[in-house]
């Protein structure tokens, strides 16, 4: 009768001396192959030697492993289970590799060539079992091990997601030694393509969500012109929750916005893009001040993933001879304007309402401000404010910010330039890039 596969092998190939393989014939028949295996003195250890779990569905103990070496010639370590349920509770992380058996016991040639005739049909459900060990072990390495007969399942098995097969018969440990590093290998390489698919499905699906969330204005008939700049933070290399937009009415006023919804992901980035989008609509139907802010807040506790989730936003209103406009902070920085011969200041932000979702029936003033004929106004987000000035815990601040906008003015530096001037001294001034998002928007008049 054959030996079984010891659960955990401790000695070593050479204490072994020539390792011998059972395997159980399709008559009943026991054949014996040998392997000779020697591990030289001056190998270097090895930190991380290879463990095959061997599954086997035949309470018999109908299948004998050889002790088997790794490339570097080092004892590859067996582990053995007669179901599933043993195999769970001996599938540690070092385990690299499962060698699971299809094999049924057959019993007489009859059954034999009734299995061959309708292996075909019933691949699919004699691989139920190796469909459980996938799941149960989606990240390692799996071989499966059957008769030469059920060459038509041992295809499917690789099919379904085994990375090789093995038959009986001719099952030696120089080949289940290089069939265990072939399978690992694979699976390395199959787990490295799948991260690279994924990563690029995310990064299609990121960029999806930021065109929704950074919009083309719609500013046809204005004289106003706009300029815009968005960076990422560091921990999101495409994905932001900072938002824009700009619209002009039928009236001839210039609607702008800028918005930031806490917390960072895919759901946050399309809460952000609902938000806007919500926005461009109500603006275009006609609301504005607190009457769009209070709908604004209503379609962001309906689609919000949790209650904690809040946004703050700005909304400007320019009057259509952008002498005037209508301020509203929903807890968010006030923007900055900047006029010709005067230096750059915040806007009035006292008496400002709370951001989006904190506080149910908020209401959220409008404040008139007076532009004049030639100015410049700019909405950010507070990634620009939070960045640290060197490497202390000092804060770049709105105060730093103005006097930082107020140096590159006075080198003349104004839209595009003044924008991408500004971000790119926020990140020097902070060592490298900045945690948080950044989106600043900038609308400029001249008078004629």
């Amino acid at each position: 009768m054959p030996v079984p596969v010891p659960r955990q092998r401790e000695t070593t190939a050479e204490a072994s001396g020539q390792a011998v393989l059972h395997t159980a014939g399709t008559t009943g028949t026991t054949t014996t192959a040998t392997a000779t295996a020697t591990a030289t003195a001056t190998a270097p250890p090895h930190t991380s030697p290879l463990t095959l779990l061997v599954i086997e569905d035949d309470p018999a103990g109908g299948l004998t492993v050889p002790e088997i070496l790794d490339s570097d010639g080092h004892r590859i370590r067996l582990r053995t289970a007669r179901n599933l349920v043993e195999a769970e509770r001996l599938l540690t992380p070092d385990v690299h590799c499962i060698l699971l058996d299809l094999s049924l016991p057959e019993t007489s040639p009859r059954a034999t060539a009734t299995a061959t005739a309708t292996a075909t049909a019933t691949a699919v459900d004699q691989l139920a079992i190796l469909r459980q060990v996938l799941r149960l072990a989606p990240r390692h390495a799996v071989l499966v091990l059957t008769s030469e007969a059920d060459a038509e399942r041992a295809a499917e098995a690789v099919r379904v997601g085994a990375q090789d097969f093995l038959f009986r018969d001719e099952l030696d440990g120089r080949l289940l030694s290089r069939a265990i590093r072939y399978a690992v290998e694979r699976k390395r390489a199959d787990i490295a393509q799948y991260k690279l698919a994924e990563s690029k499905l995310r990064a299609q699906e990121n960029a999806r969500l930021e065109r929704g969330l950074l919009p083309t204005p719609l500013l046809e008939g204005s004289d106003l012109r706009f300029a815009a700049r968005y960076r990422p933070g560091r921990s999101r290399a495409l994905l932001g929750g900072d938002f824009y937009d700009a619209v002009r009415t039928p009236d001839g006023t210039v609607h702008a916005m800028i918005g930031d919804v806490c917390g960072h992901g895919p759901d946050e980035a399309a809460l952000g893009v609902e938000l806007r989008i919500a926005w461009r609509a109500l603006t275009l139907a006609g609301l504005c001040g607190d009457d769009l802010l209070a709908t604004l807040q209503e379609v962001l506790e309906v689609e919000r993933p949790c209650e904690e989730i809040f946004a703050t936003l700005c909304t400007v209103d320019i009057s259509p001879d952008g002498r005037h406009a209508g301020l509203c902070l929903a807890g968010h920085p006030a923007p900055l304007v900047s006029r010709p011969g005067r230096p750059a200041r915040l806007l009035p932000y006292e008496n400002s309402g709370p951001a989006l979702g904190l506080l149910p029936r908020a209401r959220w003033p409008r404040r008139q401000v007076e532009l004049g004929g030639t100015w410049s106004l700019m909405l950010y987000t507070d990634g620009l404010i939070e960045g640290r000035i060197g490497e202390g815990k000092e804060r770049l601040g709105q105060d730093g910010m103005v006097e930082m906008i107020n140096r590159h003015l006075d080198r003349g530096l104004s839209g595009e330039g003044l924008l991408e001037a500004s971000v790119t001294e926020a990140r020097r001034l902070n060592g490298g890039e900045l945690t948080d998002d950044v989106a600043v928007v900038l609308l400029s008049r001249a008078e004629a």
